[in-house]
């Protein structure tokens, strides 16, 4: 990669500081895969309340008004660094020629953080209820901040990398309020979508808040069914737009996935791209991670029997060879849990364990409560999200569950596979390109999935693989075969240089 290259990662979350899902691991994990690979890259985000500034280290750096609507706002910029490990490995040994060692070097990247008390000082991040009523303000201010400290910190980004809405005003403000600005010209933008379910939309009011003009109420710009929609803003202003699965990518240009704002994606689908999302390795890995009874990898793949066995413990379920189902996710009815629901009784019938990891809506917790509670033999239920339980369930379950109605990427089928535990998949999205439906004829292929979204395709395929893994020779094989897939973060980082390099050649 080109060390000159300067990145600027823009996301309304990032990975420890805050979360509310993937989105912060991506944040988190592709800058550090980025700086491993020589870019200059930075991070910037809001500085919520809830952020430690004392365990992050949080420092003063600079601070300026900010305009909006001929008002002038104090903005706060903070300053912390995500430490990271650079694996080199060009060094010769001293004792030989013929053998290169390793090593290791600390390195950072810097992390910019948007502080307002105005806007930012609030139990939460971006949710919904009278505390967030003026979202589409507290995102113009935190766009608008984030341009303006760049000639404070003497920083000009080639690209600057926009994710989901809270951040999409960027590129439209560097096309028109920034355009005449020397020190603006030629920054390129990428605008990713996580997940197109969440647009920003808001009133139409908002266009006072976000200081535009009406000029921008248009279904060619803003408009979007009399309110205003600030994705159009991302998808129509920036150089190039990507999703984080190739599928998905094709899924979301057509109705229903589009959810609206198929026509506009279908017009820029010349300049529509895909990267699959990555796994760090660094974090989710059965040879270290300390949550587990036993480490492992491929080639001691046995010890896994010691974290089934384990979870089976933790879960006050008989420790025995039945298979056990591992679920880790947000309890929604994106995830697949409305045909969970209506097979669960069928489910338990089977000879299996169920072991759940989540929170979300009432309905399906309270269906878990009540299956756990009905079935304390056969069903384990966490309604919570800990790390520490995740870990567990990825390495002790047999197969990992995501029947999801769609799904951007996922992350927990990647995850599943570095442990070696089989994904059971719906055929949708991202889920498509990561997990090959197994072949037990060819020994090819790395998970199940099924097609139809009921719960008859659900159970027909949970049923399929309970009978291969009766068949322990055949199931191995599979398990060779999760544990061989290849998902770093490395990769990804890899095509999103290809595709920062495009940006920056169409902005010229």
């Amino acid at each position: 990669m080109n060390n000159k290259l300067k990145v600027l990662f823009v996301s309304s979350e990032v990975h420890p500081y805050a979360k509310t899902g993937g989105l912060a691991d991506v944040a988190f994990a592709l800058p550090k895969a980025l700086k491993q690979s020589g870019v200059d890259v930075r991070i910037a985000m809001p500085c919520y309340q809830k952020i430690d500034r004392s365990k992050f280290d949080l420092s003063y750096l600079t601070d300026f008004p900010v305009k909006i609507n001929d008002m002038k706002h104090n903005c706060i910029v903070r300053e912390s660094k995500l430490d990271i490990i650079i694996n080199k490995s060009n060094d010769i040994d001293e004792q030989s020629a013929d053998r290169k060692k390793t090593r290791k070097k600390h390195d950072s990247v810097p992390v910019y953080f948007i502080d307002s008390y105005e806007f930012f000082d609030r139990a939460g991040y971006y949710g919904e209820g009278s505390d967030y009523e003026d979202n589409a303000k507290r995102f113009s201010y935190f766009c608008r901040s984030v341009l303006e400290m760049l000639k404070k910190i003497d920083f000009k980004p080639d690209i600057i990398h926009v994710n989901d809405w809270q951040t999409a005003l960027i590129p439209l403000l560097l096309n028109n309020s920034y355009k005449s600005d020397e020190f603006y010209s030629n920054i390129a933008t990428i605008f990713t979508i996580h997940n197109i379910q969440y647009q920003g939309v808001f009133d139409i009011k908002a266009l006072v808040d976000l200081d535009l003009t009406w000029d921008y109420y248009s279904p060619d710009l803003l408009e979007y069914y009399g309110k205003i929609n600030l994705m159009k803003a991302g998808i129509i202003f920036s150089d190039i737009v990507n999703t984080v699965s190739n599928t998905y990518s094709v899924e979301i240009q057509n109705s229903p996935l589009g959810m609206g704002l198929e026509g506009l994606l279908a017009t820029r689908k010349n300049d529509i791209y895909a990267v699959i999302n990555g796994v760090d390795y660094d974090e989710w890995n059965p040879e270290n991670d300390k949550s587990l009874a036993a480490n492992y990898n491929a080639k001691t793949i046995k010890k896994k029997a010691e974290c089934k066995a384990d979870l089976q413990k933790a879960c006050g379920l008989p420790v025995s060879e039945v298979p056990v189902i591992g679920i880790v996710s947000r309890l929604a009815d994106q995830k697949g849990f409305d045909i969970v629901e209506k097979a669960m009784n069928d489910i338990m019938k089977l000879d299996l364990q169920l072991v759940v990891l989540g929170t979300g809506d009432k309905r399906y917790v309270d269906m878990f409560k009540e299956f756990g509670e009905k079935y304390p033999q056969k069903c384990s239920v966490f309604l919570k999200f800990d790390g520490f339980v995740a870990s567990k369930i990825y390495a002790g379950s047999d197969i990992f569950l995501m029947p999801s109605r769609f799904e951007p990427c996922g992350m927990g089928q990647l995850i599943a596979l570095k442990y070696g535990t089989v994904p059971l998949v719906r055929a949708t999205g991202g889920l498509i390109d990561t997990i090959l439906n197994f072949d037990a004829r060819t020994m090819y292929g790395n998970g199940f999935s099924f097609t139809e979204y009921n719960d008859a395709a659900l159970l027909r395929c949970i049923e399929h693989a309970l009978s291969i893994y009766q068949n322990k020779q055949i199931w191995n094989v599979l398990v060779q075969n999760t544990m061989a897939s290849n998902y770093s973060w490395d990769v990804a980082a890899e095509k999103y240089y290809e595709l920062y390099m495009k940006a920056v050649d169409k902005r010229k």
